[in-house]
């Protein structure tokens, strides 16, 4: 079993520190702008670092998982008590005091890869809207902590966008996610639309599949939609970064329906000028976004 305490020193390369950072690129939601002053974008990589890492360890990380979670909670604390010696919790633990984050939201993202270890399947979409509380909710939050617009009311509509992307990240990776035994999809609606687990497998997707990834895309649109208004609570920084959330979720749900619906098929991704104009749209507030071409896998 891997001892989880020697991880900050025995770390496989692909859960270093600069292995980790390399990844910020690859993200499908820019989490760090090159339009957003400096000291905004240091906490942001912070915090994804911190993220990120959090997530290698649930997925990759060799041995014993649990045991090494276990160790990122001790690191965690330790960085907020400023003797952390993982440089990536040492970065996240001062921004997080820096910014007034809290423990329990940064403990989300922990619990959510724990929540992984033991559980492969979700019965119904209030499962599955617990992961997404746990898995991705917490970032949202992080993020208007660091332009110091987090509370009550932000907090909410950011939670239904950051569901919102999440719902879609599962979506992209059905067959990957299929090939370690995870579907995230609640049972509930594979039964509604007849699709049986082992069609996740296939190199095209059913019919039935395609209904109900149709479906689920809608369900993220409308999530986004609710969350949307947080964009005209925000100015500045702040609003720009948020509109690149929803603008990269939006120009994933476009390319959903170039694709049919059908992430077996293709690599479902959307490209770089499609983000930009959703990002841009959102900014200056013109277009209402996705929505006109959600009209079911045919």
């Amino acid at each position: 079993m891997t001892n989880a305490g020697d991880l900050s020193e025995s770390a496989p390369i692909r859960l270093a520190s600069d292995a980790v950072m390399q990844k910020a690129g690859a993200e499908n939601f820019s989490v760090a702008s090159r339009l957003l002053p400096r000291r905004y974008r240091d906490h942001l990589l912070a915090l994804y670092g911190y993220a990120r890492l959090i997530d290698d360890i649930g997925d990759l990380a060799e041995g014993d998982r649990l045991a090494q979670l276990d160790w990122a909670e001790a690191e965690l604390d330790r960085g907020l008590a400023g003797n952390a010696t993982h440089p990536i919790f040492v970065r996240a633990a001062r921004t997080a005091v820096a910014c007034e984050i809290s423990r329990e939201v940064m403990m989300g993202l922990i619990e959510a890869n724990r929540l992984d270890q033991r559980k492969r399947r979700y019965a119904d979409v209030a499962e599955l809207m617990h992961y997404c509380s746990l898995s991705a909710n917490p970032v949202g939050r992080m993020v208007l902590a660091i332009f110091g617009e987090s509370y009550h009311l932000t907090d909410s509509l950011s939670d239904d966008i950051c569901t919102a992307l999440q719902i879609i990240e599962h979506l992209q990776d059905l067959a990957e996610d299929y090939q370690v035994d995870r579907i995230y999809l609640p049972a509930e609606d594979l039964a509604k639309f007849g699709v049986e687990e082992k069609m996740f497998g296939a190199p095209i997707g059913a019919d039935e599949l395609r209904r109900l990834v149709a479906f689920e895309v809608a369900r993220a649109n409308e999530l986004i939609r609710n969350g949307r208004p947080l964009l005209r609570l925000l100015h500045g920084a702040a609003r720009l970064a948020v509109a690149g959330f929803i603008g990269g979720g939006l120009a994933q749900i476009d390319a959903f329906a170039a694709a049919n619906f059908d992430p077996l098929a293709t690599v479902v991704k959307a490209s770089k000028w499609s983000m930009i104009e959703h990002v841009a749209r959102c900014y200056l507030g013109s277009g209402r976004g996705s929505g006109e071409n959600l009209q079911g896998a045919a």
